[in-house]
């Protein structure tokens, strides 16, 4: 048997057949900013424009897409799983108000395909060019004999900046803010081991149709992520802008535990399950498994992406900014300050001593 990297399973030639198929995706994202083109060995981006801020912080972010991979890798469609990791990544940048200016992206796989690894760059680079982030750069690795053929898995970081005083976060959040929520587009990336661990139990596959979905399994559960980020971008340079005080972006641990982390400690807010009625899509998957929507709201966002805690007299018109740009947007719950027993609220979460939230009422039919 010949000793060479083929025979190992590492094929260098589809990788640089890959890297031609994504060029123009990727080069669509680079605006004037962006240094020395495609293809070298480090992204080179001009931050000339930090030279216009008084104290410019940088934020970053990295992350994946989870499980959600499984499902592309079931039905063959690659296309939006890289929309996916940008809402993952990015999205966490705007919490702090920060504006998005770079990403790189990483892909593990078993074999280079170069038609399936193009897909889920030309997904990134969409997201990309939707929240205005460059994509500077990226790395796909061959790894044989540890992931299967058709296996892969998709992980990035992203990198942006805001001025010192425009960071928002707990410490802006005041008595009688209005927390405002944000329609997700579905599932997003979040809680997808719940997912097929319940279809897998009820011998449910992702490549047939089903009328409780409302179409191909695989389809409806990949719909891609909603990107909050050039819409709350909008938001923040507009004249009601200041009114916003803080963002949660709600990924794993659900509503009560992000919104905790981003309230100030002595807080509390009660979200208010009766302004909205979930998505059939949580509703198929938890009649499915035999269990409460309720007992999922840890794991899942329910139909909520993201939550702005925004100033009362301003709330109204934020809700019709973000409306405007397509995203629906409604009241759910008040902060208060007030003294009152937290017992059975989420606190704080990912090491955050936060304000205490948890969910009351029904959900809306």
């Amino acid at each position: 048997m010949p000793n060479s990297y083929s025979a190992a399973g590492v094929d260098t030639a589809a990788g640089d057949r890959a890297v031609e198929l994504m060029k123009a995706a990727v080069s669509r994202t680079h605006g004037p900013e962006v240094v020395g083109g495609f293809g070298g060995f480090a992204g080179l981006f001009d931050v000339s424009v930090l030279t216009l801020f008084t104290r410019p912080l940088l934020a970053t972010s990295t992350d994946g897409v989870g499980t959600k991979v499984a499902i592309a890798q079931a039905i063959d469609k690659h296309d939006t799983i890289g929309i996916d990791l940008v809402g993952m990544v990015v999205d966490d940048i705007i919490v702090v108000g920060a504006k998005p200016l770079f990403m790189t992206d990483y892909i593990a796989c078993g074999k280079v395909v170069p038609e399936r690894i193009a897909d889920i760059v030309a997904g990134i680079a969409r997201g990309c060019a939707e929240t205005g982030t460059a994509l500077v750069g990226g790395e796909t690795a061959e790894h044989p004999g540890l992931l299967g053929p058709d296996d892969y898995d998709v992980a990035g970081a992203a990198t942006g900046a805001v001025e010192a005083d425009a960071v928002l976060g707990a410490h802006l959040v005041q008595d009688g803010d209005v927390v405002l929520a944000l329609a997700s587009s579905g599932l997003h990336s979040n809680g997808f081991s719940l997912v097929r661990h319940i279809l897998a139990g009820r011998g449910i596959g992702y490549t047939g149709h089903s009328d409780d979905f409302g179409g191909l399994v695989g389809e409806v559960l990949l719909e891609p992520t909603r990107l909050y980020t050039s819409p709350l971008l909008r938001v923040l340079a507009s004249p009601v802008g200041a009114a916003v005080h803080s963002l949660s972006h709600v990924t794993g641990g659900g509503i009560a535990a992000n919104l905790a982390r981003v309230l100030p400690i002595g807080s509390w807010v009660e979200v208010d399950r009766g302004t909205w009625s979930p998505d059939p899509v949580f509703r198929v998957l938890a009649g499915l498994g035999t269990i409460s929507l309720q007992e999922t709201e840890g794991t899942w966002n329910l139909g909520i992406g993201m939550i702005a805690v925004v100033a009362a007299s301003s709330a109204a018109a934020v809700t019709a900014l973000l409306g405007a740009d397509g995203i629906p947007t409604w009241q759910v719950g008040t902060v208060s300050t007030s003294t009152r027993d937290v017992s059975g609220f989420e606190q704080g979460a990912k090491g955050v001593d936060g304000g205490a939230v948890r969910l009351v009422g029904s959900f809306a039919q």
